[in-house]
């Protein structure tokens, strides 16, 4: 009998030993999870995330997405929204006539690497967040997210923004006319400046500078042109220098030596070695070509000298008020998972993206006479400690022939390919711009037409 009781007061005790253990665990995490909420687990976060998981796991057949703020149907489910070509309720069908759509920048590659990094590149806020117009230390910019950009800066060798001041836009779009303003006269007795930039370039130079109309600034077109009629002597000139080029790739440098905006949308090494870190006056970034987050609307520009940083930040000041918090909360986000590894799961997955793909580009062409594409030259990169050719976000086509001297009419025409014309970039008609940045799908079906195409030319239709 007092062996059993003996046998019973050990259970007991053993027992509470292990529920008390077991409660304590759960108090403790529970209250880290709930935000001191006592409970067990999430509280008012739990219906956002239920919301976020439920619309992620839409697949609609692989060919689109569905998202929390997307459209919904007479019975309130959300509509999937297709990829270019693809149709139907779960975007299963797909269109056999469908143009193949090059134009766009929309860098939708970088998709599948966010989808595996789901849990670390996921963001819920709550509806009280940052509803202040500043933050507590800076006025309009986050100071973490500032170090964020540094870091990656650094560690990928691509800038010098030690002793540089960094200014966030809305976009690289934004900065890009606000470095403008800042560099332009501002003296009512002078002439405008005179904006610059090396055909090709990009339209949004000249768009911007033409569209905004300021008495103290005006387009002159090509650089080269300028200088063959101009000297730089008491002439107030700002040049856009891009680097990589949009839309051939090159790697460029200031041409008249002066005020300089370098634009960096694409240097970042799965667009092409990294040679050295950039260390200009002026320098202009985007997360879009980053991170592939274009439809967030975040860049920045790295600064040297003090008076000009302050009218860059003045303007974007006057124009908004900074930059959203949000945004800065997502990107905040976005870069720490960016940096991780030291940037090599994030540089490795893209750049093996886009180098099978110029991969595959360069073999099609490599059998055609009537088109061509930009010579790539290979570098040595720092980042990847390995000399490697370039694999721009855009391939620069020529038509060969004499008599076709409208690209994209050629290309729409004879292969059903939708290309961005050469003369958007002020070049000739005789080049079109094709992206290779888009989805899985969209390449796919580019290279399709492309084979076609070229194999048309050799009097045979062949596979890819």
């Amino acid at each position: 009998m007092g062996k059993t009781i003996k046998y019973w007061y050990g259970f007991f005790l053993l027992s509470s030993i292990a529920i008390n253990i077991l409660f304590t665990i759960n108090l403790y995490l529970g209250g880290r999870i709930g935000g001191g909420s006592g409970g067990a687990g999430l509280s008012w976060s739990e219906k956002a995330a239920a919301e976020a998981e439920a619309v992620a796991a839409i697949s609609c057949s692989g060919h689109g997405r569905v998202y929390v703020d997307s459209s919904v149907d007479s019975e309130g489910q959300r509509v999937c929204e297709c990829y270019d070509c693809y149709t139907g309720i779960d975007c299963s069908q797909i269109s056999p006539t469908c143009p193949a759509d090059a134009n766009s920048g929309d860098p939708i590659f970088l998709e599948p690497f966010w989808m595996q990094h789901a849990t670390n590149s996921a963001i819920l806020i709550s509806g009280w967040h940052r509803m202040s117009y500043s933050y507590d230390d800076n006025w309009f910019k986050s100071t973490q997210l500032e170090n964020y950009i540094r870091k990656m800066h650094s560690i990928v060798g691509n800038a010098i923004t030690e002793g540089r001041y960094i200014v966030y836009g809305i976009g690289s779009s934004q900065l890009l006319n606000a470095a403008v303003y800042a560099l332009s006269s501002q003296n009512s007795s002078s002439l405008p400046s005179n904006v610059l930039a090396s055909v090709p370039f990009y339209q949004m130079y000249k768009t911007q500078t033409v569209f905004f109309n300021s008495e103290n600034f005006q387009f002159k077109g090509d650089t080269n042109a300028w200088q063959l009629n101009n000297s730089t002597n008491n002439m107030d000139v700002v040049e856009f220098v891009t680097s990589p080029n949009n839309p051939d790739g090159e790697l460029k440098k200031s041409i008249l030596g002066g005020k300089t905006i370098y634009d960096h949308a694409y240097y970042w090494p799965h667009f092409t070695p990294i040679p050295a870190p950039s260390d200009h006056d002026l320098m202009v970034f985007t997360l879009s070509k980053l991170t592939g987050h274009a439809g967030v609307r975040f860049g920045w520009a790295v600064i040297k000298d003090k008076d000009v940083y302050e009218k860059v930040a003045k303007y974007i000041e006057v124009a908004d008020l900074g930059i959203s918090k949000d945004t800065q909360s997502r990107v905040l986000t976005l870069l720490k998972l960016a940096v991780e590894g030291d940037g090599k799961p994030l540089f490795k997955f893209a750049y093996s993206k886009m180098s099978d793909r110029w991969d595959r580009l360069t073999s099609v062409f490599s059998k055609s006479t009537r088109f061509s594409i930009q010579k790539r030259h290979p570098l040595y990169c720092n980042f990847f400690n390995e000399t490697r050719l370039p694999s721009p976000a855009y391939a620069w086509v020529k038509c060969e022939r004499e008599e076709e001297e409208d690209c994209t009419a050629v290309l729409l025409e004879a292969g059903n390919i939708i290309g961005r014309a050469g003369s958007i970039f002020s070049a000739k008609d005789r080049y079109v711009r094709l992206s290779l940045i888009k989805s899985q799908d969209d390449f796919e079906l580019l290279m399709q037409r492309l084979t076609e195409l070229v194999s048309l030319e050799n009097g045979s239709i062949e596979t890819m």
